[in-house]
């Protein structure tokens, strides 16, 4: 790709706004479209919110693993699900959260980055807790590649601060450390780094200027998870404009309506436009 990830987000967030819609075939999602728990409806499912969304929203963000639990016929359909949202304007983010070392998380990346693979994106997210360096063979991919990262960083489920708010022998907390490590990947990036981090609307203040980051920060938790745009604010304060904020049930639950999804949509966009002011 001629322009970096960063480039091609910033552009989206100015021209769509903040929001990122989750595409999230689970059972009980399948069930209220009337859809058959299967490979055959994960892929309408999918379908049906990118013919409604991509194009009006700057990230569309599949769960890689509410297709995998379909086997092969599920990936097929995650394939074909990333084909149509390459089609478009909208960006895909897989969200697969892989973390490994070596030759796998090579293969990792390859998956999921080389734009030569069925499965690649525009982004994906990963997990940096075999230590942040493992992850240095789809960080080199995704720039060579013109993709992008999102580092899982400050988390907003319960269990994650007994992992991230640990402390290092050098007074850093683990989430710090992966802050920190995402701001030299960043360094002199303009207008917005490729290496972005998560980050949940729900976690609170944090002790850490998120504008250091120089890149994009993935905000899950906004809505139906009860984060809202004064989170967003306290959590993110001068970030805000960095920020891609998240969300799923709140759009997805107004389908199978193409119409219905696209004013759920809306809504949400228009909860966010007030504080995520972009300049």
């Amino acid at each position: 790709m001629s322009q970096a990830f960063g480039e091609r987000l910033h552009q989206r967030l100015e021209r769509f706004g903040a929001l990122c819609v989750g595409i999230d075939p689970h059972a009980g999602l399948l069930d209220a479209w009337g859809l058959p728990r299967s490979a055959a409806g994960a892929e309408r499912f999918a379908r049906t919110v990118v013919e409604a969304l991509a194009g009006r929203v700057a990230v569309l963000k599949p769960q890689s693993a509410f297709f995998e639990c379909h086997g092969s016929a599920g990936i097929a359909a995650l394939e074909r699900t990333l084909a149509d949202i390459r089609g478009t304007d909208s960006l895909a983010l897989l969200d697969v959260k892989r973390g490994d070392i070596g030759s796998t998380m090579q293969a990792y990346a390859s998956a999921y980055l080389d734009p030569s693979s069925p499965l690649a994106a525009d982004a994906v997210t990963l997990s940096p807790y075999l230590g942040f360096g493992s992850l240095q063979p789809a960080f080199e991919m995704a720039a060579s590649a013109g993709a992008g990262v999102f580092v899982l960083a400050l988390t907003s489920n319960p269990e994650g601060p007994e992992v991230q708010g640990a402390h290092g022998a050098d007074g850093r907390t683990v989430a710090g450390t992966v802050l920190d490590h995402l701001a030299a990947l960043n360094a002199g990036a303009s207008p917005l780094g490729s290496f972005g981090a998560v980050v949940g609307a729900t976690v609170g203040e944090t002790a850490y200027d998120l504008t250091r980051v120089n890149g994009p920060l993935l905000a899950p938790g906004f809505g139906a998870q009860g984060g809202t745009a004064a989170d967003l604010a306290r959590v993110f304060g001068a970030a805000l404009p960095r920020v891609v904020v998240s969300t799923s049930r709140d759009v997805l639950r107004a389908g199978p309506s193409v119409a219905a999804l696209r004013e759920a949509a809306d809504r949400s966009a228009a909860q966010l436009a007030d504080v995520l002011t972009r300049r």
